[in-house]
């Protein structure tokens, strides 16, 4: 198994679509000027987050359970800014949608800029012929609110390609977030 370069995802983006809208460099600036950058790297890729977020909220005194989750535990926000309340968390999407091919693994790491602030990027790993808009936690573990900001850089993709097809892919399963559009809550 090795790690994939940025001409390997380019090669991969043009023959399988494998990551649409692409950026086939790094973006650092927009229109307002500078921005938290997305984009191909030199081993990854790093996604943006959507303007579509799940913000966490206890004022109705449940209990979280993965099993059985009370979807009213968030408040839905869609915005250019996410404040995560102080020891909470926030539920979003990317705005990227990602299809694995059978022989690659995907690992994905939150970015510096917001881990060096107590904002961690949760996400497992995506699993070979899996696809779709990836489901992104943001742990805010300050004591102070904290600001996510959409369509710019979260978090970082790593691209595993084994030497091998996997004998059963994500696809075969019947996996319960294939083809996942927008911000998916568990499902049991």
């Amino acid at each position: 198994m090795s790690i994939k370069s940025d001409r390997w995802i380019r090669r991969m983006v043009e023959s399988h679509g494998i990551i649409e809208p692409f950026a086939p460099g790094q973006v650092r600036e927009s229109e307002t000027g500078r921005i938290i950058s997305y984009g191909t790297s030199s081993y990854g890729y790093d996604v943006r987050c959507a303007d579509e977020f799940k913000i966490f909220t206890n004022i109705n005194s449940a209990i979280v359970d993965p099993k059985n989750f009370d979807s009213n535990s968030f408040v839905d926000l869609k915005s250019d800014v996410c404040i995560i309340p102080p020891n909470s968390f926030a539920l979003a999407r990317t705005v990227e949608y990602l299809r694995i091919p059978r022989d690659v693994l995907v690992v994905c790491l939150g970015k510096s800029t917001y881990a060096r602030c107590g904002i961690i990027v949760n996400v497992t790993p995506l699993e070979p012929e899996w696809e779709g808009h990836v489901t992104l936690e943001f742990s805010n573990t300050t004591p102070l609110p904290a600001k996510i900001y959409a369509n710019e850089g979260v978090a970082q993709i790593l691209f595993f390609e084994s030497d091998e097809p996997c004998e059963c892919s994500y696809l075969d399963r019947g996996g319960k977030y294939q083809g996942q559009l927008g911000v998916t809550l568990p499902k049991p």
